[in-house]
């Protein structure tokens, strides 16, 4: 097959499944195997399972970089390009229309009933997925200890950022493993240890939040989200509250929810929430520079990774680093769930719903889509 003949099949499969995705990280990975190993044979099921390593070993989202992957594999560097953004543009085009509805419209009882029904459904579903991270991610003392000092570290208000190299750091501390420059190749671990890149970023300041939001600042911050944002993509719900909500002002916690819901019942990736807040923070252009922000180190970092996978898998300082990163990471979002329960149950109906969804997801293995559908209805019926 030519090339021009392979972009063109990339770019169909992944605006139809960019389109049609809902349902989170899991579902959207058993979509592409689905796709691109059994009915495409593009890649083998071995071949798959190392590109799915490789993403939980760099940030951003896992999904739209198994898709980057599976583009460059096919089509070289313009497949890479052509994959991941025919993945996430449907879902960024559908999330601005719903900015735009909601910055326009937010005040109408039919859009306050609907989130209403939503926010406690959406808690519920980072609840089950907290419970289903933790059982795979959790199973010794050393990642049960991390992710219980990381906690605490979060509640007690510490970074984000800090608290996941912290646990990143003192996990192969712990465990013994010797921090060798020689035994760890050099571009692996520049790859592992991206968190430190953003950090020299320039980042809005508390007083820029008196004022109104540049887009440069806009950028900067998810441009910084992106690069160092390690397990589900719930775990952005600490990151965007930590500091659009605590420290800069920038959001309410009903807006963060506002956003993480619209998220929720869009299909492809859960990070465009950033086009959503780009847009209520600076309109159009911000709803443009958040998600370019968002996505943009999720290319870089694929491109840097796809030679080294093999390098990568011997490193033990590099495993080390992220069974600590992602024990943190289940601790980031037990800390934000913590503080956002208020602002989305507030009286017996959103408790009722809440507790039902998380039933629903734990025992019945329901679509989170579903409920989420079914609990704006319930929102329409009780708030017209």
């Amino acid at each position: 097959m030519n090339r021009s003949s392979a972009l063109g099949e990339l770019a169909a499969v992944f605006l139809k499944l960019g389109a049609t995705a809902f349902g989170g990280p899991a579902v959207h990975v058993a979509l592409l195997e689905n796709e691109v190993v059994r009915r495409r044979q593009w890649l083998t099921h071995a071949e798959f399972l190392d590109l799915l390593g490789v993403t939980n070993l760099i940030p951003g989202p896992n999904s739209t970089e198994m898709a980057i992957h599976i583009g460059l594999r096919r089509a070289g560097w313009r497949g890479l390009l052509v994959a991941g953004s025919c993945f996430v543009v449907p879902a960024f085009s559908i999330t601005f229309a719903f900015a735009w509805f909601y910055v326009r419209y937010a005040r109408l009882p039919q859009l306050q009933g609907v989130l209403y029904g939503v926010k406690p459904v959406v808690l519920a579903i980072v609840m089950g997925a907290l419970w289903r991270l933790g059982r795979t991610a959790l199973k010794t003392p050393l990642a049960i200890g991390v992710a219980a000092a990381a906690l605490a570290a979060s509640l007690s208000g510490l970074h984000e950022l800090i608290v996941l190299l912290g646990a990143g750091v003192l996990a192969p501390v712990v465990r013994g493993i010797a921090v060798r420059p020689s035994r760890t190749p050099p571009a692996a671990a520049a790859v592992v240890l991206s968190p430190l890149l953003p950090l020299g970023l320039a980042a809005p300041t508390t007083a820029a939040a008196s004022s109104a939001v540049g887009l440069l600042p806009l950028f900067l911050f998810f441009l910084k989200v992106g690069s160092v944002l390690y397990g589900s993509g719930y775990v952005l719900l600490a990151f965007l509250h930590g500091d659009l909500v605590e420290r800069w002002g920038w959001l309410t916690e009903s807006q963060l929810l506002d956003a993480i819901a619209v998220g929720q019942i869009t299909p492809g990736p859960l990070f465009t929430t950033a086009t959503f807040i780009g847009y209520m923070l600076a309109g159009p252009a911000g709803a443009c520079l958040a998600t370019t922000g968002m996505f943009l180190p999720a290319f870089a970092f694929v491109a840097l990774s796809a030679p080294l996978i093999p390098r990568l898998r011997q490193s033990k300082m590099a495993g080390a680093f992220l069974d600590g990163v992602n024990a943190a990471s289940l601790a980031l979002m037990a800390a934000v769930t913590l503080r956002l329960l208020h602002g989305a149950f507030v009286d017996a109906t959103t408790i009722l719903l809440g507790v039902a969804s998380l039933a629903a997801l734990l025992f019945a293995r329901i679509n989170p889509i579903w409920l989420i559908l079914a609990a704006a209805a319930v929102g329409l019926v009780l708030h017209p």
